[in-house]
């Protein structure tokens, strides 16, 4: 698979697999250290998740007009990667997150850097593909890079949360996901007697070596310990960050020169021909637009997985698995390890599809993936039913272990999730690689990033459902925006199929 690639496509998949390894270990911790940095419920910290995690793929757009107009694409990946390292630098200080405010400032350098850098090195890896000999390796190709970069997100909630506990234990506590909530019930005079008196007390017990501490001090050291746990945790993004930085340096040399592309390019061409370029382009446009508009639904439902599905995993879900303590970020880890050893068998079942002309076209398999997306939501929806609402489990001070469900749920849904994704997102970046014109493949590919963005930015709307009706039907919301997003999109193939070609 990897022998008739072009030269720079690992290269370029490493660069990003450590900036994925670096991003991930944020968006890992991200929501519950705003939870439990600055006391904010899960509908607060969704809100500035989203404006973070839209942000980034927005300023993609951004990245895109001025790699595009500079034709320098690799000097704003590099300045991209600085930005970045020095946004990750911030969270790191302690005494400097001391607001909210000054958090989303911190991440929004960061997601400033993600803009220069992201939607440029696809554009690069989708130049690989432009030279005839490679084209027909394009869906492959692009499969590969993104199971590269995933490598990187499969390690990273482990570091996180590693460097987090370890932080923990050193401050003479243990890890527990209820505590820091319950600690800024006590702390803002909103705890019950009940909980005090019961599962707090015996929650702060069990993490104080079985010593029932004095619970005014007790809720201010635990929660100075595990937010300065968080605040380390994120140093291990700017180590991965320099290793991307040194090996896009090292191996930049053999990736496409955009700047001597359009040096070559000038040849002449009648008026008839610029009116058809022109038209041709035209409809180009239009089409990648039209996939655009369906991915948003697609992101606003996956890009769950670091808010609700992890919020999920706090409130709901037994954190044990084969008589082993785990922590809520954890699952996180289950999406890119899948994509990467999943990738291999998706692409073997397209190549032998393929053989036997048969292999549905990119637009297809979108749509495809839809559908498949909506599967695991209705797998959620199920695994909830009969669950009590997030008001009634803060009101008893987190759930007891006997009342929460199976990790496996979570397992199962990521599996059918992670599926889905290897139908969308991968191949998405291949048709607009494939499909934008060649002046404007920046500008497209931060455009199917701003798509991305859009659903990112809606975020919010899945916390608010999840603390203000069921849980159940929380997750049937997603199953139905994801099944007429599958039913928008195959009725469009056709059309779009005769664009690609």
């Amino acid at each position: 698979m990897f022998k008739n690639q072009p030269k720079g496509l690992i290269p370029a998949a490493l660069a990003n697999m450590g900036e994925r390894f670096g991003f991930y270990t944020m968006m890992a911790i991200l929501t519950l250290f705003l939870m439990s940095k600055f006391g904010l419920s899960g509908q607060e910290a969704g809100a500035l998740y989203s404006v973070f995690y839209g942000a980034i793929y927005i300023l993609a757009v951004v990245g895109g007009l001025i790699a595009d107009g500079t034709k320098n694409y690799k000097g704003t990946i590099i300045a991209g990667l600085v930005v970045m390292t020095l946004g990750y630098f911030l969270l790191t200080i302690p005494a400097l997150i001391t607001t909210k405010w000054i958090a989303l400032g911190a991440l929004l350098v960061i997601a400033f850097g993600n803009g220069l850098f992201k939607g440029n090195l696809q554009a690069l890896v989708g130049q690989l593909y432009d030279n005839e000999k490679y084209s027909k390796l394009r869906d492959s190709g692009f499969q590969l890079f993104y199971m590269f970069i995933n490598i990187g997100g499969m390690f990273a909630p482990f570091a996180a949360t590693s460097v987090r506990n370890w932080f923990v234990k050193t401050q003479g506590f243990a890890y527990n996901s209820d505590l820091p909530g319950l600690c800024w019930q006590y702390k803002n005079g909103t705890m019950s007697n009940d909980v005090l008196n019961g599962r707090f007390t015996e929650l702060a017990t069990q993490v104080s070596d079985g010593v029932t501490p004095d619970m005014t001090t007790f809720a201010d050291n635990y929660l100075n310990a595990f937010n300065t746990g968080f605040h380390y945790a994120f140093s291990v993004a700017i180590f991965a960050m320099l290793i991307s930085l040194v090996i896009f340096f090292i191996y930049k040399r053999i990736l496409p020169d955009k700047k001597a592309i359009v040096k070559t390019d000038k040849t002449q061409m009648s008026k008839e021909q610029i009116k058809q370029d022109a038209k041709e382009i035209k409809q180009r446009i239009y089409a990648l637009f039209a996939v655009f508009g369906i991915v948003i639904f697609f992101w606003f439902s996956f890009h769950q997985n670091g808010l609700t599905l992890t919020m999920f995993a706090k409130d709901y879900t037994r954190l044990e698995i084969f008589g082993m303590n785990i922590s809520a970020e954890i699952f996180q880890s289950i999406n890119p390890f899948l994509v990467v050893f999943l990738t291999f068998i998706v692409i073997g079942i397209f190549s032998a599809l393929a053989r036997k002309g048969k292999e549905p076209s990119t637009p297809r398999k979108i749509g495809i993936g839809m559908g498949i997306a909506a599967l695991a939501f209705v797998l959620m929806a199920v695994g909830s039913i009969g669950l009590p609402k997030y008001a009634e489990v803060e009101a008893m001070g987190g759930l007891p272990d006997g009342l929460r469900v199976t990790p496996w749920l979570l397992f199962g849904t990521y599996f059918i999730l992670t599926v889905a994704e290897l139908f969308i997102s991968p191949l998405g970046l291949s048709f607009v690689s494939k499909v934008a014109p060649a002046h404007l493949q920046g500008l497209m590919q931060g455009f199917w990033l701003a798509a991305t963005a859009v659903g990112n930015f809606s975020l919010v709307l899945g916390a608010m459902m999840y603390e203000n009706i069921s849980i159940s039907l929380t997750w049937t919301v997603f199953v139905i925006v994801c099944g007429v997003s599958m039913i928008a999109m195959f009725a469009m193939v056709k059309w779009l199929e005769r664009v690609a070609k």
